[in-house]
């Protein structure tokens, strides 16, 4: 099943995607909720992030394809965005003055059903309601300076999430392509995850614990693709969808 959130006469829905229909959602899709006949076209709808997490959480040098010279990390390197930064699928990336170097970073993204505290890797999948794609916009030269990610990772604009949310994937074999004008910048299966999504989901319930529609971004593979001002940024996911986003300089 994929669920969408969307924006149509004013008012922000629930709606389960069925080819290009869209049949809206009533209640919770995270606790009770009834599909009904009420149907919107795809077409005439505009959608939006699918789901308001009370945290973004994320995690960095998640991939062996990207640690290049750097050591395994012996547990995951956690950060967090701040969730002004959100973007919806076909928003605009905005670049502030001065910023320098912005590069992309394609990351499957698992989106929590319910609470999660200290649970096991054997349950965690449980916790899940499904996933979805996002783009880690990291500020290099901020990165760089700051000696953490806080500002780097949270500028608003850099947590494009979308576009859609997707039931039963196994995340563990799903192939991963970042594009950039249509150029293949990055291109990963998530077999390639140094800590997979149930180890993920069980280490932060240890000290975090995680509300239903909480996102967590799992990490980047391979080489980041930089970005300028007219690009268009494209995020796809085996099983999901494209997140497509443009780039625009302040």
């Amino acid at each position: 099943m994929k669920f969408v959130r969307f924006i149509s006469e004013g008012q922000e829905r629930y709606g389960v995607l069925e080819g290009e229909t869209i049949r809206v959602v009533k209640g919770d899709i995270f606790t009770h909720y009834e599909v009904t006949a009420e149907e919107r076209s795809l077409a005439e709808v505009t959608l939006t992030y699918p789901c308001v997490p009370s945290k973004i959480l994320a995690v960095g040098l998640n991939y062996r394809s990207h640690l290049r010279d750097r050591p395994v990390p012996k547990e995951p390197v956690l950060f967090l965005k701040a969730n002004t930064a959100l973007l919806p699928p076909e928003g605009t990336i905005v670049l502030p003055p001065d910023v320098g170097r912005v590069d992309s970073e394609g990351e499957l993204v698992v989106v929590m059903k319910q609470r999660a505290k200290r649970v096991s890797e054997e349950e965690a999948l449980r916790y899940v309601l499904g996933y979805t794609c996002g783009n880690d916009v990291s500020a290099r030269v901020y990165q760089r300076s700051d000696g953490q990610w806080m500002r780097a990772k949270s500028i608003d604009t850099f947590a494009p999430l979308g576009p859609w949310i997707v039931e039963g994937l196994d995340p563990s074999t799903l192939d991963l392509t970042t594009r950039i004008n249509g150029e293949v910048v990055q291109h990963q299966n998530t077999g390639d995850l140094i800590f997979n999504v149930p180890f993920l989901i069980s280490f932060i319930s240890r000290f975090i614990t995680l509300l239903p529609g909480d996102v967590i971004y799992t990490g980047t593979p391979g080489t980041t693709g930089a970005m300028k001002d007219g690009d268009v940024v494209e995020v796809e996911i085996e099983g999901i969808g494209t997140l497509r986003n443009y780039v625009k300089a302040e």
